[in-house]
């Protein structure tokens, strides 16, 4: 009944071997579990997956082979009242309704009403222009429309929030992916500076026979291993809209790992702020403070950012615009002392650079880094790499 679901593992490169597949039915005939969609999807995730790093691999073969069946184990509830933002039906306006409605003014005036409206509102909403709810004109709460305001829960349809509150699950780039060309690797090849340091753990064939034949008998020399010197720090934003983006900032990921020994990786969500993280599953129980960062690597790293920069501007500009969390400084004051411990910065961005200038969060992102905003594409590489190797 279940090798489909062994073969869709296996082609996903997940090692499912038949035993472990044998070990799943016996499980299930002695029903260790109750016969419902969530004790199956962990039961068989426990068998299958032995390294945390499949794990979301593993999450998109269950999706796919079964399809329709309801599950919620990738769901986590926000702390706002899950009745409160069950969506009944799509709000749908004509443009002339939609030029009817005004926003609230400035991100102060927008918040200060938020603040109002959860202290006033008793109870579930729908439909209405004033109160927390759905499918309505209000500019809080989720499906329906308003020129700008605060997403609580559901899903972004007109991508107009200002501030979104929702907590979301955002997937470890995978570093195991196969390139499906090698040009990504040849770009960052021109930030290479080879240089021997280390351990002597490799022979000297030359000098060796050098000495042996100027000494009379063997002349053994060891040297240390040459490898890249270039050291490199890479902050990759990861969920929300740069979800469409994933394969190739993996590719990215993946090429990086296996050129330079000496890199380390943080995530990101939207602007960098006074926390980052190494695993999206752990981001807010194991964060680690951004001073720590700028003060346990040296100047002599090169910083790239990977991001969309597509977010409301208040989350550059002012404290507390964070969609997660409220930071205490905007995020522009951490990209400013980040780019000044690291003057060799550069950001790579996914969105084609012919679309750049319909965003104002682009903008802003660009003119803080200099100007060194460069596409995610060969030739953007290859100028970004250009501007890292650059002297100062």
């Amino acid at each position: 009944m279940f090798l489909n679901f062994l073969d869709a593992l296996r082609s996903a490169g997940i090692p499912a071997s038949l035993k472990e597949h044998l070990i799943l039915l016996e499980a299930l005939s002695k029903d260790v579990i109750d016969r419902t969609p969530d004790q199956f999807y962990y039961l068989s995730r426990s068998v299958y997956v032995k390294d945390e790093g499949l794990l979301d691999r593993f999450d998109q073969v269950f999706a796919k082979v079964f399809k329709g069946i309801e599950t919620s184990f990738a769901a986590t509830n926000a702390e706002i009242p899950a009745e409160w933002l069950r969506a009944v039906a799509q709000k749908y306006l004509s443009a002339e309704e939609m030029a009817q409605i005004e926003s609230l003014g400035s991100w102060d005036e927008i918040m200060a009403t938020l603040q109002k409206r959860l202290a006033e509102q008793q109870g579930r909403h729908q439909g209405g222009n004033k109160w927390i709810g759905t499918g309505g004109t209000s500019p809080y709460g989720n499906s329906g429309y308003n020129p700008e305001g605060v997403r609580i829960g559901g899903e972004g349809k007109q991508k107009r929030a200002l501030k979104v509150w929702d907590q979301r699950e955002f997937r470890n780039l995978d570093n195991t992916r196969e390139l499906g060309t090698r040009n990504i690797k040849i770009a960052l090849r021109r930030l290479r500076r080879f240089a021997r340091e280390g351990a002597a753990d490799e022979l000297d064939l030359d000098a060796t026979i050098e000495g042996t034949a100027r000494q009379g008998w063997l002349d053994i020399h060891m040297r240390p291993e040459r490898h890249n010197a270039v050291k490199l720090l890479l902050f990759l934003d990861v969920g929300g809209s740069m979800d469409p983006w994933v394969k190739l900032c993996e590719e990215l990921f993946s090429a990086a790992t296996a050129e330079f020994k000496n890199m380390e990786f943080f995530y990101f969500h939207n602007c960098p702020y006074e926390g980052v993280w190494k695993d999206n599953r752990r981001r807010f129980s194991e964060r680690t403070p951004t001073w720590d960062v700028l003060h346990k690597f040296g100047h002599d790293y090169k910083l790239v950012f990977v991001g969309d920069a597509s977010m409301s501007p208040y989350e550059i500009t002012h404290p507390g615009g964070s969609v997660e969390h409220f930071n205490e400084e905007s995020g522009a004051v951490w990209l400013h002392r980040m780019t000044n411990t690291y003057p060799a910065a550069v950001w790579l961005n996914p969105i084609p650079e012919e679309q750049w200038g319909y965003s104002q969060s682009i903008r802003i992102v660009r003119e803080l880094m200099n100007d060194r905003m460069y596409p995610l594409t060969l030739n953007g590489l290859d100028e970004a790499m250009r501007e890292l190797t650059r002297k100062r």
